[in-house]
């Protein structure tokens, strides 16, 4: 290969009009004629790093920065349109450019506008698409643009494919819900047939692709211009073209296929129409391998047009050698696919003999595209920053312009907009509302409860010297232990026996007395105080901010009732507040005498299991020790004293609660165990009864009792961390929401009766007029716009 390899290091050979400027890919500006270099290789191209990389990234961040403020409807921003007929080439075109599948099948064309953005800033592949609704389905516009998200990111790029197909769908079915269409299959698409389905539409299908290794650029892929259709949707593609062509911040970028004259080209016509001189328009000759051998006048009026002698441009044309169908069945990577045109633009004539070199392919076609693009957003700004200036000039006039608001009847006014807030507020608390950030936000606040519940199981270990074990915990896979609360005391088999010993009154001998067990269950009962008041007090805080947020969305607009309706809710909120703390301290009560559950079954069942894995762990002590530091640091020995030994017994405690690694061992003996008792007919033990064949254990009792009460804990742990959250959502929320309406509809009369004139309170109640107040609101949100968009743009370094 020579004459079409290129190098990032290397010039590309475009000639444009005007001053003679040089383009290096590294870091130069300008165009340069160059010869070609045999030793380049097609592989060497790298569109991430042309010299444009750092300048284009920052100009397409600041035009970027601009649509998503909403600037495109108000200022033309700079943007290139791709166009041409629907035989010509341009999906392939389009999925050369962007590395991604475009749906191109038999009976498939582009049915609405696709707005493509790729970025080079990600690390890894990605894609995201977008639905942006700016007419109705009858081509009117919208008082204002919707732009919806379709669907989750995507990360793999087969999947680009389908997901179009399905954006098309909703963008052609406005009437149906988009999500509708997420889940369609290819063969379920091209059933569709509305009678509301649209053929073709104006709104436009967002895509955004992070990719590494593409060239910052951004470009509108148009409907393919038709004939073989009605003439009402012909003339709907046709002002589609015309109407985004017109705008002068659009290059114009028409597909040409040169199986066909120049002048049958309806694109090539509507882009000399929209722009006479040629200046902003690129024409890109496609299916330059249709043109057989014997084509030597078509081939030469082709590069004639090619290097400048016909149908000139400014910016020119590109010759680019697509993909067909056998290979795009075979999905070939980018690098294989400009390999390939690499390779037929080398060996074919006249291509190969050409002087215009750095016209053929796509690499320097796309480079040069930024290029442009770049270009024409730097020429751009100062007339951006003149337009923006303009438009707020005249927001601020019409903002000031306004009248002060009234209303017609401000007793309905006043009336309807309590009646509202308490409806949302109800369907808020009820989780039944959009807005779920009362319901999710609490969730979260129970999570943690729950949490902080779990960290208040006892600390059994069955030894005698128990700081030197790790710690006994999930038991259950569900139960991870992830931070024990340091009011829990570890606790030995002589602390258990010594708890013990002091419950002992007048029982009979080898009787265990209950008041030991429920010496240690008060233990951890007593702990779940301070976690279920921060829980509360936490609830507490989002219960103000949702209800202050639900006041200022429904009162803003009239201040004084705003304020007004803030100090008349206070006290039922404060009322009901302290209804929740009663009703949890109360709950919290029930757990501490008598310990009680009819829940038998599973707390049997736990206290066999917790009484099988103390037993075990005792008979496999060494399996439970705290590993010894590698390097001891020397320390006073100060144990003797009493502050300190109490650190370092919390040291300890702290030590021991890491969760340690899972200890396999062979179960192959405790199988054929189990399996030999089943033949001589014990049938029906499981692992956990084998401990019952140890030996007594010198400790049994106080074993009986870890288990017991860890058994136990389990109970009532599962019992409250329901019963408490219940219990403030019944006695706050909805009985707040339940008593709401009444109560401050009554606190509102007695407010406006005290004052002497009940109409004249309501009318100084409802002070502005709603209407007035929405185009306000307008107003001051296209303000903000625009000081963003002024101060993007004052901002953006030269």
């Amino acid at each position: 290969m020579n004459g079409f390899r290129f190098n990032k290091t290397k010039t590309i050979d475009i000639t444009l009009p005007g001053p003679d400027v040089k383009v290096e890919t590294s870091s130069t500006s300008g165009l340069e004629r160059s010869s070609p270099d045999p030793d380049e290789t097609w592989d060497d191209v790298d569109l991430s790093s042309t010299e444009y990389a750092r300048r284009g990234k920052e100009l397409m961040r600041l035009i970027n920065d601009l649509r998503s403020m909403g600037a495109e409807t108000m200022i033309d921003l700079p943007s290139i349109v791709v166009i041409g007929g629907q035989s010509a080439g341009k999906s392939s075109l389009v999925e050369a450019v962007s590395g991604v599948n475009v749906p191109r099948d038999s009976g498939t064309c582009t049915r609405c506008p696709m707005e493509c953005t790729m970025s080079s800033s990600a690390k890894t592949w990605s894609c995201s698409i977008k639905l942006r609704f700016d007419y109705d389905s009858s081509g009117r516009d919208l008082a204002r643009s919707k732009e919806v998200a379709f669907g989750a990111p995507i990360t793999d790029r087969n999947d680009v494919d389908i997901w179009l197909r399905r954006a098309q769908a909703a963008i052609l079915n406005p009437h149906t819900p988009p999500e509708n269409f997420h889940k369609k299959t290819v063969t379920e698409l091209r059933t569709i047939n509305s009678t509301s389905s649209l053929k073709f539409s104006r709104n436009v299908v967002v895509i955004s692709i992070e990719d590494p290794g593409a060239i910052n650029l951004s470009f509108v892929d148009l409907p393919g211009l038709i004939q073989n259709e009605e003439q009402e949707v012909i003339d709907l593609v046709q002002d589609i073209t015309v109407k985004a062509i017109s705008r002068s911040n659009t290059i114009i970028l028409t597909t040409i296929p040169m199986s066909d004259d120049m002048q049958n080209q309806q694109s090539v016509r509507l882009a000399r129409e929209a722009d006479p001189e040629g200046e902003r328009t690129i024409g890109v000759l496609t299916k330059p391998d249709t043109l057989g051998e014997g084509a030597v006048n078509a081939k030469k009026l082709w590069l004639d047009v090619i290097e400048g002698h016909q149908y000139a441009l400014k910016n020119g044309y590109y010759c680019v050698r697509l993909p067909d169908d056998a290979q795009r069945t075979q999905r070939l990577s980018r690098a294989a696919v400009q390999k390939l045109e690499g390779e037929y633009f080398d060996t074919s004539l006249p291509w190969s003999q050409a002087k215009e070199r750095g016209r053929f392919g796509i690499p320097p076609f796309i480079s040069q595209m930024s290029v442009l693009l770049v270009e024409h957003i730097e020429k751009s700004l100062p007339k951006l920053r003149q337009d923006v200036e303009q438009l707020l000039a005249s927001c601020l006039e019409d903002l000031y312009a306004l009248p002060a608001p009234l209303t017609g009847d401000p007793q309905v006014e006043v009336l309807g907009k309590v009646n509202e807030f308490c409806a949302a507020f109800k369907s808020v608390v009820d989780g039944t509302s959009s807005d779920k950030t009362l319901a999710q936000r609490n969730r979260a606040l129970y999570a943690v409860f729950k949490r902080d519940i779990r960290g208040t199981a006892p600390d059994f270990r069955p030894f005698e010297r128990p700081e030197i074990y790790r710690t006994f915990d999930a038991l259950e896979p569900d139960e991870t232990l992830w931070e024990r609360d340091p009011g829990v005391q570890t606790m030995g088999v002589l602390d258990v026996q010594n708890t013990i010993k002091e419950s002992i009154g007048w029982e009979l001998p080898k009787n265990i007395p209950y008041e030991a067990k429920i010496r240690l269950i008060s233990q951890f009962t007593t702990l779940w105080t301070a976690p279920a008041e921060r829980c509360l007090t936490a609830i507490n805080k989002v219960l103000d901010d949702v209800i202050k947020g639900l006041i200022e969305a429904h009162f803003g607009r009239f201040k004084v009732l705003q304020e007004l309706v803030s100090v008349l809710i206070q006290p039922d909120i404060e009322e009901y507040k302290n209804r929740a703390r009663s009703a949890m301290k109360e709950t919290l009560e029930l757990e501490l005498r008598p310990n009680y559950t009819q829940n038998t079954h599973y707390l049997q069942s736990l206290c066999e299991k917790w009484l099988s894995r103390y037993k075990v762990g005792r008979r496999n002590s060494t399996q439970h020790l705290v590993p010894a530091p590698v390097s001891p640091m020397p320390t006073f020995d100060d144990s003797d004293q009493p502050s300190v030994k109490k650190k370092k017994n919390s040291q300890a405690i702290s030590a021991c609660s890491i969760p340690a690694a899972k200890v396999y061992r062979d179960s192959s003996a405790e199988t054929e165990a189990l399996h030999y008792l089943s033949q001589a007919g014990y049938s029906g033990l499981s692992v956990a009864d084998l401990a019952r064949l140890l030996p007594p254990d010198a400790f049994e009792d106080e074993l009986i009792v870890m288990a017991d009460v860890r058994a136990y804990f389990h109970v009532a742990y599962k019992r409250i961390i329901d019963h408490i959250p219940l219990k403030i959502e019944h006695s706050l929320h909805q009985a707040l929401a339940g008593k709401l309406s009444v109560t401050l509809l009554q606190s509102l009369i007695v407010d406006t009766t005290a004052r002497g004139d009940f109409a004249e309170r309501m009318k100084e109640l409802a002070s502005e007029d709603p209407t007035i107040a929405l185009k306000r609101d307008h107003l001051q949100a296209r303000r903000a716009r625009l000081h963003e968009c002024r101060r993007k743009l004052a901002n953006f370094s030269a």
